[in-house]
């Protein structure tokens, strides 16, 4: 196995530990360690022999015999310097938390992966031999069903408002420092229970003290519930003293663990667990050749190849989980942290400048009225439910060439837009991206209520225009020219820049031009109707939807050269495996919209295309939308940054002619790329 060359980014006491378990490892060694204190660098290299030390983080990254880096500054700059050190190239070790908060995890997880180098959380008791065998008591059933798990970490710390223990701007505060511990440790035995590497809860609730002057919580509890009904109890804290164990009660017995975070220490040892099964009670004693750090160590070197580490040490997905369920306890008790503050996010997580990353996968199109190129990509806000979430997920898209975001009145009661626009202003990029509104929803799809609606979007967008409106719905009640008539003077206000219908049918759409052209208005002239590679079976909210991936529609839209941004342009789900199957009928709005014979035939063919291109389905369906010969922009709503990422795949996966007619069911290959339409695969950003 090649020895790692370990850089350690920052030098508190947490990074003296970890330097001290690589002196009993075979697998690497300190090459480099780096403070913004350069004494304190130089202190910590000739106490432990280290051959290079820096005064800056920056410098330990672009040591280039840097193989390696270990990240333990404060809380809330494990981020920054994560990504950057992905960024480097350098495979990495970051203490735990990984993040502050979910997104900003899967931030870090996305530059991960981009960047090719191994990841993991340095939860070390996961890696310890006292935890495997653990999970191997739970898996072989030695005390039956598992019912109730107690885990417990906790400490009274000095009461200094400085520190990073009580200092709410270093993420201070139990549940981040050793309270993440006890989750980790609850979702681990109840996944071994349930047969799995990990498991996430279905409840969170918590309670805690927040102190009066610290704002952090001093001490926390939790209660955690997981399918089969396993119930773990957690509690926490940083100024009160409790007995740190865990203890696992099952239907046949219990299990209880003396020392569950630090098992044997640092130096190697002895580890305890004590096991009451069926009534008769031993001790398991497991003798431990290294110290804990230093196995830490060993399981980064041995995995490195594959990018994650095995369970039951943290993989990316069991970060995720840990981190979903910190943010969920964290909100039960009201506890928010400064780096989260709207005013926070008014720079990227990794404190460099926002740009398209090269090189560029992204098409873009144009519409008349629109003088910027458009991506064909377009980001849904409906997803995103605080500003570290939108911030992750369109500073992403950005990045990937995005530049079109589309957004209603009604989504999340005006928080997607409020998330959008304090993004755009965070960025500063206004004039550079195209927004699109909706409005008039229905029962609000009447005159004035779209008017109210309208200027209510644009302050919480915190901008005095929208590029594209669309009207959310169509009412048949009233006269299209009303309709016409109000959004033609707020075009001709400087308000829009053009607008049409969503979920309007052609001959309504085509109604309105004509009262537009004999009034002297201006027109509709951009759809927003359903499209995507499953046929709607039935609107999938009601009656009012309307779709046009059927062929004289889409030969409309050829032949008019109108827009469509498609919505529901990966089928809500159908083409995710397990998710849309035809005895699966949990999902009501499903079933309604896609269960029918041909979809199925459709989902089939999906599946079989992606196995062969080695993608996921929902690539294969976006790219499905994208190759059609029409102009299509398609709106996609990814919950995190993989999904992104399986979507953004499209656009270097063109699919041909022939791929596209056999993945619809159609014995006929279409007839090539229109040459009305505005569609352009150039490779560059807008």
């Amino acid at each position: 196995m090649k020895t790692l060359r370990w850089g350690l980014l920052a030098a508190g006491g947490i990074a003296r530990t970890f330097a001290s378990g690589l002196q009993q490892t075979d697998t690497g060694e300190a090459l480099a360690v780096a403070s913004r204190d350069a004494d304190k660098a130089a202190k910590l290299a000739g106490e432990f022999d280290i051959p290079r030390h820096y005064g800056s983080y920056d410098e330990l990254l672009a040591d280039p015999d840097v193989d390696a880096v270990y990240i333990s500054p404060v809380h809330p700059v494990h981020a920054e310097w994560a990504i950057k050190a992905a960024d480097a190239g350098k495979h990495i070790l970051c203490e735990k938390p990984m993040a502050i908060n979910l997104p900003d995890v899967d931030t870090i997880i996305a530059a991960a992966r981009r960047n090719d180098v191994f990841l993991m959380e340095a939860f070390m008791y996961r890696c310890n031999p006292q935890t495997a065998e653990l999970v191997r008591l739970i898996r072989d059933g030695a005390i039956g069903e598992v019912r109730l798990i107690d885990a417990v970490f906790s400490f009274h710390a000095g009461y200094n408002l400085e520190s990073r223990i009580l200092n709410p701007a270093l993420g201070g505060g139990g549940i981040m420092d050793v309270g993440c511990y006890t989750v980790s440790m609850a979702r681990l035995i109840a996944g071994a229970a349930l047969g799995r590497d990990i498991a996430e809860p279905v409840s969170v609730s918590g309670e805690g003290h927040l102190g009066a002057e610290s704002k952090v919580d001093e001490w926390a509890a939790a209660l955690l519930r997981f399918e089969g009904d396993i119930v773990a109890k957690l509690a926490t804290g940083v100024q009160l003293g409790q007995d740190n164990r865990v203890a696992i009660y099952g239907s046949e017995g219990s299990i209880r663990v003396p020392d569950p975070w630090f098992c044997n220490g640092r130096e190697p040892g002895k580890c305890t667990i004590q096991l009451n099964s069926k009534g008769e009670s031993r001790e398991i004693v497991l003798d431990v050749p290294k110290g804990i750090y230093a196995i830490e160590a060993d399981t980064v070197a041995a995995h490195i190849d594959a990018r994650q580490a095995p369970a039951p040490a943290m993989s990316w997905a069991d970060s995720l989980g840990n981190a979903a369920a910190l943010d969920r306890w964290r909100e039960a008790i009201g506890l928010e942290y400064p780096c989260e503050a709207v005013e926070a996010y008014s720079h990227t997580l990794d404190s460099r400048p926002l740009e398209v990353r090269s090189p560029v996968a992204m098409e873009y199109g144009t519409v008349d009225g629109i003088a910027k190129q458009i991506s064909r990509i377009v980001m849904g806000t409906m997803i995103p439910r605080n500003i570290a979430h939108a911030t992750s997920m369109y500073d992403d898209f950005y990045a990937h060439g995005g530049n079109c975001f589309d957004t209603a009145y009604l989504y999340g009661r005006g928080k997607s837009e409020t998330l959008l626009g304090q993004w755009i202003r965070n960025r500063g990029l206004r004039e550079e991206v195209t927004v699109i509104v909706k409005g008039g929803h229905t029962p609000h799809c009447y005159p004035e209520a779209i008017l109210r609606q309208f200027h209510e979007s644009l302050e919480r967008m915190q901008t005095d225009y929208t590029d594209i409106y669309f009207l959310h719905r169509d009412n048949p009640d009233i006269p299209v020219g009303e309709f016409v008539d109000l959004l033609s003077g707020l075009k001709d206000q400087g308000k829009i820049r053009v607008f049409g219908g969503s979920n309007w049918t052609i001959a309504r759409f085509e109604e309105a031009g004509e009262y537009a052209a004999s009034n002297g208005k201006t027109p509709f002239t951009v759809l927003s109707n359903h499209f995507s590679l499953a046929r709607m079976v039935k609107g999938m909210w009601d009656d009012t939807c309307v779709g046009s991936s059927d062929p004289e529609s889409r030969e409309w839209h050829r032949s008019k050269n109108v827009p469509c941004f498609a919505w529901s342009s990966q089928a809500r789900g159908f083409f995710v495996p397990g998710l849309a199957t035809p005895d699966r009928k949990d999902d009501a709005l499903l079933v309604r919209t896609y269960y029918a014979e041909d979809n199925f035939e459709r989902q089939k063919r999906c599946f079989e295309l992606a196995r062969e291109k080695d993608v996921h389905p929902v690539t294969i369906a976006l790219a499905y939308v994208l190759a059609q010969d029409m102009p299509l922009w398609a709106m996609i709503g990814p919950a995190n940054l993989t999904e992104a990422a399986d979507s953004y795949r499209a656009l270097t996966m063109p699919l041909t002619p022939e791929q596209v007619a056999w993945l619809n069911l159609e014995e006929q290959v279409g007839r090539g790329r229109s040459s009305a339409a505005t569609m352009r695969r150039e490779r560059s950003a807008p």
